[in-house]
């Protein structure tokens, strides 16, 4: 396989109950004077709507609001947590992000503390979290390689189709990135199997196609180098053809840095 050792570097993958982490604290938002008065009856019924498309100064009203919330029926649920990795993945300054994905973390605690162990999205958006918190701390990304895999796999288990295949995404690519055994828990075979099962189930995502590509790009397996270009260009379709709000930009990055890897091959 291509780099089989590198580490999970992914813009998606978050608790680190049980490990030493990085101190963390709460990021503080501007202009929080100009958030619309939300009560919680109001950010509960509305809570579906926020997401990739809401602008960040929603999320942060609604985040904000989630801090002073003692409403234990929308604590219980995957908001916090999910609204905190959109604010996370949109930061351009690591400390931030990570101390966002912190929080992410902290609220999907929090929700399973109060008996939400059967929600699939509160499993997924803990594990994305703490694929970010971990990003930038190769010791502590290796102690949580096991809490990573057993929540995204508790994910798959409750709901494979969240997120148009998001757990299958999730935990394909951490089996490509992570280190293989005996260091870690990488397996390109596996990873191989669930992210083509999250393109053929799920093939409205585009990352679906990018992460199939980039699985078959790592195989090196006869013709592969073809099935991975021809997943590109379906990925790139699925990206302009969605409405895919504030995350098309970063993932468009995601393409271009995947695309610039396997260029020298086409020369």
């Amino acid at each position: 396989m291509r780099n089989p050792y590198r580490m999970i570097a992914l813009p998606l993958l978050a608790g680190l109950a049980g490990c030493p982490q990085p101190d963390h604290s709460l990021v503080r938002f501007e202009k929080l004077s100009d958030c619309p008065a939300q009560t919680t009856a109001g950010l509960s019924a509305r809570q579906n709507e926020l997401g990739p498309r809401s602008t960040t100064h929603a999320l942060e009203c609604s985040l904000a609001s989630l801090r002073r919330t003692g409403d234990q029926a929308l604590l219980h649920t995957s908001l916090g947590s999910r609204i905190a990795l959109h604010l996370a993945e949109r930061s351009t300054e690591p400390e931030v992000r990570e101390n966002l994905a912190a929080e992410g973390v902290r609220f999907a605690e929090t929700a399973l503390a109060l008996g939400a162990d059967g929600d699939a999205a509160v499993h997924y958006y803990l594990a994305a979290n703490l694929g970010l918190v971990v990003r930038g701390h190769a010791a502590l990304a290796a102690d949580s390689l096991p809490r990573l895999e057993a929540e995204i796999k508790r994910s798959a288990a409750l709901d494979p189709g969240l997120d148009d295949g998001g757990p299958l995404r999730l935990l394909g690519m951490l089996y490509l990135k992570a280190p293989p055994w005996p260091t870690g828990i990488g397996d390109g075979d596996k990873a191989l199997q669930l992210l083509r099962q999250a393109a053929e189930r799920y093939p409205r995502h585009p990352l679906n196609h990018l992460f199939y590509a980039e699985a078959l790009w790592e195989s090196e397996q006869d013709e592969a180098e073809d099935l991975a270009r021809n997943e590109l260009v379906i990925g790139r379709q699925r990206l302009a053809e969605g409405d895919w709000g504030y995350s098309k930009e970063p993932w468009l990055k995601e393409f271009a840095r995947f695309e610039n890897e396997i260029s020298p091959s086409s020369t």
